[in-house]
């Protein structure tokens, strides 16, 4: 975060700045702050109390002047009881608080975010939802935010055929939803593996074979992946 000066340690061939210089005059983002590790929250409590840092090897202090804002998914005030985070830091870095409440709390948004996903991840405005695609998005759970959004609708354009975004184009987990399927219709195990196959064949597809890309996309361990590929003799076909 702060640099460090040429052979202040083996490896260390020439004077390297750190990103807190690097946004001298500016602004620094620190996402996921709750999971600082405390050495780092002192150093980083001292630069904005006195705005200066002392480098890795050098004696003389550089002065900075950088506006922070940071972000968390963490309750500082919780890791604060727990020992996690410096309440001193805390309390200056909340000068100005904005509590931004979860996906399933704002499912009012979600239509906007789905068109905006579809525009960043296709370049165009071709795609189409239905409006039962996006009731069934309005009522799963989102654990993941606004992240797992975005997988989910990438993964429906890989799933879909055709202009429209519709339940066909869901990925297996989110069929699998009582919501958002006919609740009277209770799937087989056979008929559950072989829309599984097949969703699977699919993103297999869209990464031209990348294992470690399905795997991502599919939001399942490398590991789960060649297991299904064995189970479902995918490796073979592929071949």
């Amino acid at each position: 975060m702060f640099g460090h000066k040429a052979r202040a340690f083996t490896g260390a061939i020439k004077d390297t700045k750190g990103i807190y210089e690097e946004a001298n005059n500016g602004t620094l983002f620190l996402d996921e702050m709750g999971e600082m590790p405390l050495d780092l929250q002192a150093k980083l409590l001292r630069v904005l109390e006195t705005g200066e840092f002392l480098k890795v090897g050098d004696s003389k202090p550089t002065k900075v002047n950088v506006r922070i804002i940071s972000a968390t998914n963490r309750d500082l005030k919780k890791e604060i009881a727990e020992g996690n985070f410096r309440e001193d830091l805390f309390y200056r870095i909340a000068i100005f608080h904005i509590d931004l409440p979860p996906l399933r709390e704002r499912i009012s948004d979600i239509e906007d975010l789905v068109y905006f996903f579809l525009r960043k991840i296709t370049g165009n405005n071709k795609k189409s939802v239905s409006k039962k695609y996006l009731n069934a998005l309005q009522q799963h759970q989102w654990k993941g935010n606004i992240r797992e959004l975005r997988n989910i609708i990438e993964r429906s354009i890989i799933l879909s055929d055709g202009d429209e975004l519709d339940l066909d184009s869901l990925p297996i987990e989110l069929k699998q939803n009582n919501s958002v399927e006919n609740k009277s219709k209770i799937l087989s195990a056979f008929e559950l593996a072989a829309a599984e196959k097949i969703h699977i064949q699919k993103v297999l597809n869209y990464t031209n074979g990348n294992k470690t890309k399905t795997a991502e996309l599919l939001g399942i361990a490398l590991t789960t992946l060649y297991r299904k590929l064995d189970e479902y003799n995918l490796n073979k076909e592929e071949k």
